[in-house]
């Protein structure tokens, strides 16, 4: 046994549970298996073009050398992007812990009640410190969640404004530079008129809709934005506010000044700059454009016995249920890194987070006066942590990076310095030190900060927040250790058991994967560092993305998109650029599945699209001749087609070959999305099927956690055709010779997670990456055997075989009273997190187990399943008060002196023996979702005070 193979360790099944894995399943070989599985005429015919694998060690060598190659300068570069403390107990117990790391998104409520109460924090920091109504529970980035508001702005219009087609939207000059970019990528398919501009200068036509200002502005002007918030109103303009978080605990929040929207990262909040992210990016609004929101809300509710309970709010405005109709296509959130956010809020409390913030502005502060005494000019009227001043930038350029410190220099005579949390009269001595030898004089020492303000003193906040308990009580470490403790008991994650959620790839996330994000070699660069200091960066992303290239077989590959809904509207943005380049400026049509996840015709609306649904076969296969004649059709219009393979329903279709050729032949491109691609590695590719570009979740087959619902990173892969259209940085030139706009704020998206991936795929190697998929199919189909009897599968390829997931038919239980949510409820009952309910079909469950579990997990899994076949087996239409209807059954339920279920306590908490040698207590019971969106409440106040107003 070869010890030390990566391939060992993640793949669950050992080589002697092969036979009875096999025997189950009715073939002689895994090789049997795979043929019996996938089409003959798309398997690859050689093995994948990779590096040998290496060991374990030989990676944590390898990539502390790379880390190496990186030179961790102390960046004042600003832009969004600041150096942040992240303090130790969050590190060690939220960011190293797998208990939150491996979590996923909580759908389930009832076993996730740690991650929503974490998540609830971080909404309530973010409506405190905005002087908003309501927030979500965050976005991808700034600049994503700046396009976001200004879609939110375009949805809401007036019903008189809508009539007029009034599409123009402002957008200050002061703006971050990146998020200018992606809003210049949002705005052009859905038919808004971006129209750049000083705010001061600005006429209020009644031609705009909405603007968005930049607070501080993007080289640190203060300005006092409340005149041209309340004249916009006048004219039924409503202004959107990109605002810095930290800035808001010392200026008047965009609140109170009247802004419609308020947007910005939280990367600040004690997440490092990981070359760019992952951050969690915040969005807050009024409460009566909650229904117009993107992404996830969380609000508070009541359980089945009227206990307070939380769980994900107004589901029915995401885009799985809107589709084309949707505003936005946001999937994921960053939840790990909202997490860490909110609890450094927690941790330091508003009196804490006040600190911070007095002392980065009078470092500042100090900073200014300082170099006007060397005679440098500093421009900035009003500042917060951001000052311009004008020098010889590359004499001081020369100087500082001797001296191992970044500024941003915005020309040659101008430089952008702003400070953060880590700066102390040290670095404000080494800073000034800088200047005075550039202007070639001789530096005065400072032993302490000026406590001066350097904006209007009516722009100072006056406005009290984080009041609640949870701000105030938790400020040892020993306290947030046991608070964080506490939330993670209510969770299950993947340290406890397996999660077989279907589509979703809830696979190992090795330790060896994820150790480098916490060096600071890597997780303290600036995006927007001068490349020659990133050069580790630069190295394992270009390897990155050739690994990629060669595992779809594609030409190019872009890190950029920063979800996998970011990389579905980033490859469909490429192909409507190829399109443009030859002139098919009409080229509109998008075919798309009626089993496509909901996303694909979110994210085809968004660029620009037009969406015709194609039938769906009995089997569960497209209908090729529909699509035939759909694409015949539209064929002088026809942009793309958008297919999942293995299908959205677990299926390799046979006629994959002939549905994208079909395309080809009528003009359009085929985009395909990488959500299965755990049963594609080292077998096939989509190049192989003839697609034209994919999008990979990186957080699913390629090992990036899952985190509770983010990060997730959602690469695209390319023909040769599409290279030249992947997108660009405005700030540091990414992509190709006539690159789209950004999709994305970071120039590489979230660098810091591409860490795992590379180690994932560069410790498997070609032959490791084959046998996981290879494993991953093996462990479905037998699930899908041994379930066999109890549950029907939905669907089978055509030898009977599924591919890495299988649907089980949960409908004829109704005939018995049972609903599928009590089959997913009951599994938190068996120390399980349910399959993915209702999707894609209603009333069924998609099981996916991934290749990293082993066969007792899932005997363990299986055996639970058919346990639960038998309780419904035993159940009637009439009982109502039964094992499935009343689970998951609490601890509280089990130790109360009454007990009055038809069933005993033993039967509620203890089905199976296993149970009892690691059981998991859910903490609540049943939330009420449509009580909880009735009394819509996002933040840390009790929900009686609601409840009474």
């Amino acid at each position: 046994m070869k010890t030390d193979a990566f391939a060992l360790r993640h793949i669950g099944p050992r080589e002697t549970d092969h036979q009875q894995m096999l025997k189950t399943i009715g073939v002689e070989s895994i090789e049997q298996l795979v043929y019996e599985t996938l089409p003959d005429d798309i398997r690859l015919k050689a093995p994948l073009n990779l590096d040998p694998a290496m060991t374990e060690y030989e990676f944590s060598n390898h990539i502390h050398q790379l880390g190496n190659k990186n030179k961790v300068f102390k960046s004042y570069i600003g832009l969004g992007y600041n150096q942040a403390i992240v303090p130790a107990v969050i590190q060690r117990n939220v960011f190293e812990n797998p208990g939150w790391y491996t979590a996923y998104t909580p759908y389930q409520a009832e076993i996730a009640q740690g991650r929503l109460e974490a998540i609830l924090n971080f909404q309530t920091t973010v409506i405190e410190l905005t002087g908003m109504e309501i927030a979500n529970a965050s976005l991808l980035d700034e600049a994503t969640a700046a396009a976001e508001a200004m879609a939110l702005l375009f949805d809401v219009r007036s019903r008189d404004q809508k009539k007029n087609e009034i599409n123009k939207f402002f957008v200050s000059e002061e703006i971050l530079p990146q998020t200018l970019s992606v809003l210049q990528t949002r705005a052009t398919p859905i038919g808004v008129e971006l129209v750049i501009g000083n705010h001061e200068t600005f006429d209020f036509s009644t031609a705009y809709f909405g603007a968005i200002l930049q607070y501080p502005g993007k080289y640190g002007q203060v300005h006092d934005y409340a005149a041209f918030i309340a004249k916009a109103k006048e004219n039924e303009i409503k202004v959107a506010v990109a605002a810095d978080i930290l800035s808001l605990a010392k200026l008047t929040p965009p609140g109170e000044m009247g802004a419609a929207v308020v947007v910005g990262t939280t990367q600040r909040f004690g997440i490092p700059l990981g070359y760019g992210g992952p951050h969690a990016a915040y969005f807050a609004t009024k409460d009566e454009y909650k229904r117009s929101m993107p992404g996830r809300i969380i609000g508070v509710t009541i359980d089945t016995n009227g206990n307070r309970a939380l769980r994900m709010a107004l589901q029915t405005r995401e885009q799985h249920i809107k589709r084309d109709k949707a505003t936005s296509n946001i999937c994921t959130a960053q939840v790990l890194l909202s997490v860490m956010a909110g609890m450094y809020a927690v941790y330091h409390g508003p009196k804490g987070l006040q600190y911070i913030a007095d002392k980065v502005h009078a470092a500042t502060a100090t900073l200014a006066n300082e170099l006007k005494k060397l005679g440098v000019e500093q421009t900035n009227t009003a500042f917060f942590d951001t000052i311009v001043v004008k020098a010889d930038a590359k004499k001081v350029r020369t100087i500082a990076e001797q001296n191992e410190i970044n500024f941003y220099y915005i020309d040659d005579n101008t430089i952008s310095i702003s400070l953060n949390e880590t700066v102390s009269v040290a670095e404000v001595n080494e800073i000034i030190s800088v200047f005075a030898t550039a202007t070639n004089q001789q530096a005065t020492t400072i032993d302490s900060l000026t406590n001066t303000n350097h904006f209007p003193e009516h722009l100072k906040r006056t406005s009290s927040f984080l009041e609640h308990d949870v701000f105030n009580k938790y400020h040892s470490e020993t306290a947030l250790m046991r608070y964080i403790k506490m939330l993670e008991r209510k969770d299950l994650a993947l340290n406890h058991s397996m999660i077989s959620l279907g589509s979703c790839t809830m696979k190992l996330n090795a330790a060896s994967e994820m150790l480098p994000l916490s060096s600071p070699q890597w997780n303290n660069i600036h995006p927007f560092a001068p490349l020659d200091q990133a050069q580790g960066y630069q190295e394992m992303l270009k390897k990155l993305e050739q690994q990629l290239n060669v595992i779809t077989g594609f030409a190019g590959t872009t890190l950029q998109p920063n979800s996998g809904a970011q990389g579905e509207y980033a490859g469909l943005m490429v192909i409507r650029a190829y399109h443009q380049s030859k002139g098919d400026h009409h080229r509109n049509i998008a075919l798309i599945p009626s089993s496509a996840h909901g996303t694909n015709p979110a994210s085809a609306a968004m660029a620009g699209m037009k969406v015709i649904v194609t039938k769906t076969l009995e089997n569960g296969n497209i209908d090729v001749e529909d699509l035939r004649e759909k694409a015949i059709l539209h064929k002088d219009n026809l942009s793309c087609l958008m297919v999942t393979y293995p299908s959205t329903h677990g299926v390799y279709e046979s006629a994959i070959k002939e549905i994208t050729q079909l395309i080809h032949d009528n003009g359009g491109q085929v985009y395909m999305d990488g959500a299965n691609m755990n049963a594609q590695v080292g077998l096939t590719n989509p190049a192989t099927i003839g697609a034209d570009v994919c999008h990979l979740n990186l957080h699913k087959t390629f090992a990036i956690p899952h985190g509770g619902g983010g990060p997730g990173v959602g690469p695209i892969c390319v023909a040769p055709q599409l290279v030249p259209f992947l997108p660009g940085n405005p700030v540091i030139a990414t992509g190709g010779d006539h690159a789209i706009t950004a999709i994305s704020a970071a120039p590489w998206g979230s660098a810091l997670v591409c860490l795992i991936s590379y180690g994932y795929i560069s410790m498997l190697g070609a032959e490791g990456l084959k046998s996981a998929t290879q494993h991953a199919i093996l462990n479905a189909n037998y699930i899908k055997e041994k379930l066999s009897g109890h549950y029907e599968t939905l669907y089978s390829g055509e030898m009977g075989r599924a591919a890495h997931e299988m649907i089980l038919e949960c409908r004829p239980f109704k005939q018995k009273g049972i609903e599928v949510t009590d089959i997913a409820k009951r599994l938190m009952d068996y120390g399980f997190h349910a399959p993915t309910v209702s999707f894609p079909v209603a009333g069924t469950l998609m099981i996916e187990p991934t290749e990293s579990e082993n066969l007792e997990e899932l005997d363990r899994f299986c055996d639970a399943m058919i346990s639960i076949r038998k309780e419904i087996e035993a159940s009637t239409i009439e009982d109502k008060n039964n094992v499935l209807k009343n689970s998951p059954h609490t601890l509280a339920m089990l130790t109360t002196d009454v007990w009055d279920f038809p069933y005993t306590r033993e039967q509620a908490a203890f089905p199976l023996d296993y149970i009892a040698e690691n059981k998991f207590w859910p903490t609540v019971r049943r939330a009420d979702d449509a009580f909880g969106d009735r009394n819509l409440v996002c933040s840390c106040a009790p929900i009686e005070a609601y409840m009474e107003e």
